[in-house]
This record gives C-alpha cells, sequence and structure tokens, in this order.
C-alpha cells in the first residue's frame, strides 16, 4: 500500500500519460497527467497474485463456472453497501461504458430523449449520440457551492419522448455523495415520467469519510424500472480489464437486456473476472480503506492550495478522486485559463464543455497519483496564476 511509489508509466500504452502531449499539448518528460480517470497506483497484492497464478497455469482458455466470481460480487455488495442481490441478476459487461450503451440499445429506441443531470461524465452523452438518441440535458443547480437538482425545472422540461434517466451516483465530475432523499426525488422523477433509471455508481466504493454512499437498489418501489451499474475497475484501478456489471432485478427488464447480449454474442473476459473475484475480498477491502485516507488527504492538499489562489475554487469533494475546480472567477475565458494550466502550469486536466451544460469554466483533476505530484501540481497552479495574488 505504498501509495507515495513515484512508478513511471511513460511508454507503457498508458492512455493517461502517453496521449496527453496530442490530446492536450503537454509532454510526459515535463508535464503532470491529472486527466483520464485512472489512479497512478498498484492495485492490491490479492489482485497481481491472481493473475501470477493464471500466468504460472499458462492456459488461457474459455471461463467457465461464475459461481465463486458472483458470490464474490454478492459479498462485496452486501458487506460494503449493505446491498443484497441474486446471482441470476448479474450481467458482465465490457466495462461501464459498454454497459451503458448496452442499456441504452436494450431499452430505448432511436429519437427517444435520454436524461443526464449535467454537468456528466461525459461518455454518457457520446454513447448517446452515437445511437441516435437524443440527449435531454437538465442541469444542476450549485447551492453553497454544492450541486443540487431541481425538480421543478426537470419536471417542466419534460416533453413525454423521454424514455430513460441515466444517472451518476457518486456523482462524477461533481464530487457528491447523494443522500437517501436526493435519491427518493430521482426515483419520483422517474416514476412519474415512466422513465427506465440506469443507476451508474462505479465510484460507490470511493467516498471519502465522514460521507456514505447509499445505493439506488436499496430504496422501495423502484426495482421495476432499475438498471444499477457497477465495477470493480476504478476502486481497484484495473481499468483496463474492462469489466463492470450491469445487476438487474426486475425479471421484464432482465430478459431485455439478456436479449440483446445474446444477440450481439457478448461474454466476459477472464482476467477482469479473475481480479474482480480476488479485488472482492477481506484484502481488496482493507486496500480500499487506505486508499480513501491518502486520497482524502490528497484532496485535503490539493482544495488548500487551489481554494488559495484568487479566482479559482475546488468543490467539496465527497467521493471519487476527481476535483472539480471553478475557473470563472478569474474572468479569463475557458481558452485563456486552459492555456495557463495546459502551457504555463504543464498539467493535463479535463476540459469542463466535454461534461455538458454547466461545465463551462472548469476543469477536472485527478488525484489518484502520488501526493508528491499533488503538492507538484498545486506549486505550478499558483505560479501560473500568480499575477492575480
Amino acid at each position: 500500500m505504498n501509495f507515495d511509489e513515484i512508478i513511471d508509466r511513460v511508454g507503457t500504452h498508458s492512455n493517461k500519460w502517453d496521449d496527453m502531449e496530442e490530446k492536450y499539448g503537454v509532454s510526459p518528460d515535463d508535464g503532470i497527467s491529472m486527466w483520464v480517470a485512472d489512479m497512478d497506483f498498484r492495485p492490491p497484492a490479492c489482485v497481481s497474485a491472481a493473475l501470477g497464478r493464471m500466468q504460472a497455469h499458462g492456459i488461457y482458455g474459455y471461463y467457465g463456472n461464475e459461481d465463486s466470481y458472483r458470490s464474490a460480487i454478492q459479498w462485496w455488495m452486501k458487506e460494503r453497501h449493505s446491498w443484497s442481490l441474486e446471482k441470476a441478476d448479474i450481467f458482465t459487461t465490457h466495462g461501464l461504458v459498454n454497459g451503458t450503451g448496452m442499456c441504452v440499445d436494450a431499452f430505448s429506441a432511436p429519437g427517444d430523449g435520454i436524461v443526464l443531470f449535467t454537468p456528466v461524465y461525459h461518455a454518457f452523452a457520446r454513447v448517446i449520440k452515437a445511437a441516435g438518441r437524443e440527449v435531454v440535458e437538465c442541469p444542476l443547480k450549485q447551492v453553497d457551492g454544492r450541486y443540487t437538482m431541481d425538480f421543478d425545472a426537470y419536471d417542466a422540461q419534460m416533453t413525454g419522448k423521454e424514455t430513460m434517466l441515466i444517472f451518476c451516483s457518486p456523482h462524477n465530475p461533481g464530487g457528491r455523495v447523494w443522500s437517501r432523499e436526493e435519491l427518493e426525488q430521482v426515483a419520483d422523477f422517474a416514476r412519474r415520467h415512466d422513465l427506465v433509471l440506469v443507476s451508474d455508481e462505479i465510484h460507490h466504493d470511493l467516498v471519502m469519510p465522514g460521507a456514505r454512499h447509499t445505493a439506488m437498489a436499496v430504496l422501495d418501489g423502484i426495482a421495476d424500472r432499475l438498471v444499477m451499474m457497477t465495477a470493480p475497475t476504478k476502486t481497484f484501478n484495473i481499468a483496463g480489464a474492462h469489466s463492470g456489471n450491469v445487476i438487474i432485478a426486475d425479471d421484464t427488464l432482465r430478459a431485455r437486456f439478456a436479449q440483446r447480449m445474446a444477440a450481439l454474442g457478448l461474454s466476459p473476459n477472464s482476467f477482469g473476472i479473475e481480479m474482480t473475484e480476488a479485488a472482492y475480498s477481506p484484502e481488496g477491502a482493507a486496500w480500499v480503506d487506505a486508499l480513501c485516507a491518502y486520497l482524502d488527504g490528497n484532496r485535503q492538499v490539493f482544495d488548500t492550495g487551489v481554494n488559495a489562489i484568487p479566482g479559482l475554487r475546488s468543490m467539496p469533494l465527497e467521493a471519487t478522486y476527481l476535483a472539480w475546480v471553478d475557473l470563472s472567477g478569474t474572468g479569463m475565458s475557458d481558452a485563456e485559463f486552459t492555456k495557463r494550466v495546459e502551457g504555463t502550469a504543464r498539467i493535463a486536466a479535463n476540459h469542463g464543455p466535454t461534461f455538458g451544460t454547466g461545465g463551462e469554466g472548469h476543469l477536472r483533476f485527478n488525484l489518484a497519483t502520488p501526493r508528491a505530484r499533488v503538492k507538484e501540481a498545486v506549486s505550478r497552479l499558483a505560479e501560473a496564476f500568480s499575477d492575480l495574488q
């Protein structure tokens, strides 16, 4: 659990490090990569050991008998999230972007409206548009520096052509852990407008001290329209495994999803299954607890430094390792402050407008890196905006 170890990822086919110069003009030679949502930490030893056993055996055939894998998922969700689920409700997809696409394909038709509370994870809109559906943006409100939902406004926006809501819980990029009352309001909204509710909870394990995530599935009266999406990939830094779970309790929805899975010939990756089963264990749980404590320390370092820079404000982070920074107080355009971050500070961060309406004036910074890098990033940002101080 040496999260302070600097691991050189350059030249390892790392999307986060090897692609940042092409995308952001920031060289990995002197730049800091804080965009793609994976971590610069090794996964827990139990995950590496599972891969070691596969390598030692030396045969990489089709995976069979998923009982122990499904039991591990059951154990994790019950132990960590007080959520009891049935093994038969679990589908394994090629990650949760694929899971999102499968849900759009299975539960909507071309031309349908699909609701997003924006700003939100950019892949949702990309998948919706590529599938020939319409993105219906319902902007979040900021109250006391935190995102909240405005259901009176959202009700007024609905036209009847909407068939699905894709909900991000905890929220990316704002880092909100939604309260149970807020989740009940989301469920009521989905019922009022007869929407399939797809709850993407990929960040549900990465919660800061003092906050507690509630799984949408534990709410009463929503199972008939609920699709849960979870994954070990963000939690344990195994995103390259591209393994996620779509979990559906309702018989009718589950049958529709199963039909689309069969029609597309999808089956799980054995490496992802082995890593998931190893991670969803007491050893994996201890690692996650240590990780969250470390990320909380990074959050404190980053927020203290960034919030001391006039015109910059980091939204309080309750979950995820993704800091959402409002730079509109600088009085600069997005292009102007982004040039300072990329050109002067030599930091690659996600551009706010890619997250939809409400993303303007913001950048998203990935804090899941050794603390020395976070401190260096804060120092560079202070220097890049030193004329405002």
